[in-house]
């Protein structure tokens, strides 16, 4: 990629598009009657996605940017799976019917933390509560160095077909800095593990831009991970926001990266993975021929939501746990971020919802064009457009970035088909911002709550 385009769009703190209007435009205006007016709206012929979020580790990686706690000890994560199934139980109750579930992802934090008859009991109440099929499709992410053979078996017997092991890296000098030692042996156990349970779809978790990563050392752990012949890669991008996630503190700055050996890290990822016959989906996954999300990509059929690219094509995803998000037709809602606050008001018998977002119909519109970008890499924003009852100058007209875009060579525009060109398809969330009517007031406030 051109330098001169890398230092003007590379080093941009933008969004990775897995909602929009993006999280930092949540306001408390959306409180707990107001989603669940919404889950009773939930059309009963439709059927959903389930989240759940276990926020618990047995150690901090310190690169780590997600929601979690670290306790040594079973009873916090014992009381909080109690209060998790509560508010199964509230949901389903407040939702007024069975609801059918096309797809389950547990996410973390380490959601195999708990321990085998706590996950059974888990599923039990979700199978009691909503509607599953033979087709329902559940997802565990899953950290490789605690997985422990009864509980890869728990998983296999509960129905998991799908799990995402959390890799990063194999260079032990990164693991050092990172706070996370994981070996290849360990990896492989677990892969294995899962295997022979029946947990037949595996994806592994890459990082680059850690600190002390090379070109080289990214290659050699894209190598090693291919031994192993997961299904598919998840290849994301360090993000160091100390100012908004203390533990990255400890994280030496000067061992990172710039923006330019950022990319040339993450294309070189992708040219090892593509070389063993991967193929490239979206920004940053990639699978097999015959993985679901290969095939979604090539029938234009790829979405994308919290988890990050899917074939989840649900419109209602319902969040459980302490700072889960969901979404329906009408607007985005989230739980309490403290698992503390979110326990008290589930044990009140209320929804746990502190804050979050009602949707416009140009949102509905700005949502749909940044999807088809993130996905195909193309839109056709004319056809988008009259599909919502716009004009199609609407997001057109006077947009600076999109001009600034076109003319530094990214894209093509051709009456409104926007097509990112091959060498700029790193800088993909660029073009999506040129779509995203809040980015500025969103960047501010995300600055101020840091």
């Amino acid at each position: 990629m051109r330098p001169d385009l890398v230092a003007k769009y590379g080093e941009a703190r933008l969004p990775r598009y897995t909602s929009y209007p993006t999280a930092p435009r949540f306001s408390p205006t959306i409180d707990a009657g107001t989603y669940g007016g919404w889950l009773a709206a939930t059309p009963a012929e439709k059927p959903v996605s389930l989240y759940l979020h276990i926020p618990f580790c047995r150690s901090m990686c310190w690169y780590c940017g997600c929601h979690t706690t670290i306790t040594q000890r079973d009873q916090p994560i014992l009381d909080y799976l109690h209060m998790l199934r509560e508010e199964v139980r509230l949901v389903s109750v407040t939702a007024r019917q069975n609801l059918a579930v096309d797809h389950v992802h547990f996410g973390g934090g380490t959601p195999t933390i708990m321990r085998p008859q706590e996950f059974y009991d888990l599923i039990r109440v979700l199978r009691d509560r909503f509607g599953f099929t033979k087709d329902t499709e559940i997802a565990v992410e899953i950290d490789p160095r605690t997985l422990e053979r009864e509980m890869a078996t728990a998983l296999g017997e509960a129905g998991v077909r799908r799990a995402s092991l959390g890799v990063q890296s194999f260079d032990s000098v990164v693991q050092k800095a990172i706070n996370r030692n994981q070996s290849e042996e360990q990896t492989m156990e677990a892969v294995a593990r899962l295997r022979r349970a029946g947990v037949d779809s595996i994806n592994f978790d890459l990082i680059y831009g850690l600190p002390h990563q090379t070109v080289q050392s990214c290659v050699n752990t894209a190598e090693a991970a291919i031994v192993m012949l997961p299904d598919r890669f998840a290849v994301f991008g360090y993000a160091h926001v100390p100012s908004f996630k203390k533990h990255q503190k400890l994280i030496d700055e000067t061992a990172l990266a710039d923006a330019e050996g950022r990319i040339a890290q993450a294309e070189a990822i992708a040219a090892t993975l593509v070389a063993a016959g991967y193929r490239r989906i979206g920004l940053d996954h990639f699978g097999r021929a015959d993985d679901n999300l290969a095939v979604a990509q090539a029938g234009g059929q790829l979405h994308r939501n919290f988890q990050g690219y899917t074939t989840d094509a649900c419109d209602t995803l319902i969040g459980f746990g302490a700072s889960a998000i969901g979404r329906t037709t009408k607007g985005y809602a989230q739980n309490e971020v403290p698992p503390g606050l979110y326990a008290q008001k589930i044990a009140a018998g209320r929804l746990a919802t502190v804050k979050g977002y009602r949707l416009t119909e140009e949102d509905r519109l700005r949502a749909a064009i940044i999807e088809r970008l993130m996905c195909d890499f193309s839109a056709d924003i004319p056809a988008i457009a009259a599909a919502h009852g716009f004009d199609p100058g609407v997001v057109l007209e006077s947009n600076a970035r999109l001009a600034m875009l076109e003319g530094d060579g990214i894209l093509e525009n051709t009456a409104g088909v926007i097509r990112l060109r091959e060498e700029g398809r790193f800088l993909i969330r660029a073009v999506a911002a040129a779509f995203d009517a809040y980015l500025d007031q969103s960047a501010r406030t995300h600055a101020k709550s840091a």
